[in-house]
């Protein structure tokens, strides 16, 4: 996946997969737990509001593996999410790699 295939200096890809998975867990974790949110942006791509041990991963690839595993935490987070913003969330935004890197304020393109 894409959140695999940077793999720092110095760091085996073994070992970078398993530093993606646990930024993953500690995601879904600070989902549940209420403190990080999802905020779905103007074109339905979705960003991570709230302090997570990011690990280089980005939101695209953390929604895209939390959706793959099914997360339940992630899942009512977007429908919360998609109830406030007033859209739902855009798949095709999502895989065209339409990002922010501060918490939703503002959007990029795919980079």
């Amino acid at each position: 996946m894409a959140c695999d295939f940077m793999v720092p200096k110095g760091m085996t890809p073994a070992t970078r997969k398993t530093q993606v998975e646990q930024a993953i867990e500690r995601l879904n974790a600070a989902l549940a737990a209420g403190t990080v949110k999802v905020k779905v942006g103007a074109t339905g791509a979705v960003a991570f509001t709230g302090a997570w041990q990011r690990d280089g991963v980005s939101d695209s690839c953390a929604y895209r593996k939390l959706m793959a595993a099914s997360s339940p935490a992630l899942r009512l987070a977007v429908a919360r999410a998609e109830v406030t913003a007033g859209r739902k969330i855009n798949a095709q935004a999502v895989a065209a790699g339409v990002h922010s890197h501060d918490g939703g304020s503002t959007w990029h393109k795919g980079h």
